[in-house]
């Protein structure tokens, strides 16, 4: 997967692995480059549809940040939720600040100048391509979704400054060799990169799937990378947060959100070394003062290093 194989051919809208580069393509040589990759044969199906009249998983994320890409059923079941457990729009608030100060560690600390960030969301800032880059500049991220607003948002909002790349690949979380292929296309997968899953494990209902997707992406992680979670907790304000769980269900397709105990998540990290102070709620992961570390938050959160190049079981 060495990316000097691949990423020359990706200039010509091919990078080498059977992907077509669409959207806004690469720019010339010295500019920024925002990617966006899909297998060939894809561009013969219908690209798929979202229906505003049923609330998205990252539209309501995207109501509880105050943004402004969601309909009127986002809001709707953001604000049922919102009833049920006041605190959600802090709690995605303070994941995000999380996200910032995770990658500022990597980039920053541990020297890391690559990121895959899977099931990425609409953009939000700070975005995980606006941390690193603004810390290593010629970091390369690679972001994923099969959202089609997301995409759409992705392509027009994720941009570089010069020398920097940021790509999107549109595939399933399901899918880890689909996205492996594709984020090779622009990531080399034989030195260090942080895998970041934040706020998305609480969509798959099941544990051996999640097992099975991490054992997927951590076997793939070359030695002296990272891992990087955040998952809504089922054990923080424990009723306030079954009920709005069961408010979301209600509202969203394929009613699947999970909230899962700290030490559930924290087996995610199994043959990992968790970096300190372990798994913990998002505001108290390097907390940048007393008054964050306090405030509410209803999801653990850890990052951890991958010390030997072996598979993962």
């Amino acid at each position: 997967m060495a990316l000097a194989q691949r990423w020359p051919g990706a200039e010509n809208g091919n990078a080498g692995t059977g992907l077509a580069a669409e959207g806004r393509g690469v720019e010339g040589k010295g500019m920024s480059r925002v990617i966006a990759f899909r297998a060939e044969g894809d561009a013969a199906r219908p690209a798929p549809g979202f229906d505003p009249t049923v609330a998205h998983p990252a539209r309501v994320y995207d109501y509880w940040l105050g943004g402004k890409d969601n309909f009127e059923a986002d809001r709707v079941a953001g604000e049922q939720a919102i009833d049920a457990y006041p605190a959600i729009r802090g709690s995605a608030r303070a994941n995000r600040a999380f996200l910032a100060r995770a990658v500022s560690y990597l980039a920053g600390q541990q020297g890391i100048g690559q990121y895959l960030d899977i099931g990425a969301g609409l953009p939000s800032a700070p975005n995980t391509h606006e941390v690193a880059q603004s810390i290593t500049p010629q970091a390369r991220v690679v972001y994923v979704d099969n959202d089609p607003m997301v995409v759409s948002h992705a392509r027009a909002l994720l941009t570089g400054g010069p020398h920097r790349i940021t790509a999107h690949v549109e595939a399933d979380l399901r899918d880890t060799g689909t996205i492996l292929d594709r984020a090779a296309a622009v990531l080399d997968f034989t030195k260090p990169v942080a895998v970041m899953l934040l706020a998305v494990l609480e969509y798959l209902p099941g544990l051996d799937e999640i097992r099975q997707i991490l054992d997927g992406l951590v076997a793939a992680m070359p030695a002296e990378s990272f891992l990087v979670i955040s998952h809504a907790a089922s054990d923080i304000s424990p009723g306030r947060m079954a009920e709005m769980t069961s408010r979301l269900n209600g509202q969203l397709a394929g009613a699947s959100y999970t909230g899962r105990a700290r030490d559930v998540v924290a087996g995610f990290f199994d043959g990992l070394d968790l970096v300190s102070p372990g798994v913990v709620k998002v505001t108290q992961w390097h907390p940048r003062s007393q008054f964050e570390s306090e405030r509410a938050a209803s999801q653990w959160g850890g990052v951890a290093l991958k010390q030997e190049d072996l598979p993962r079981r």
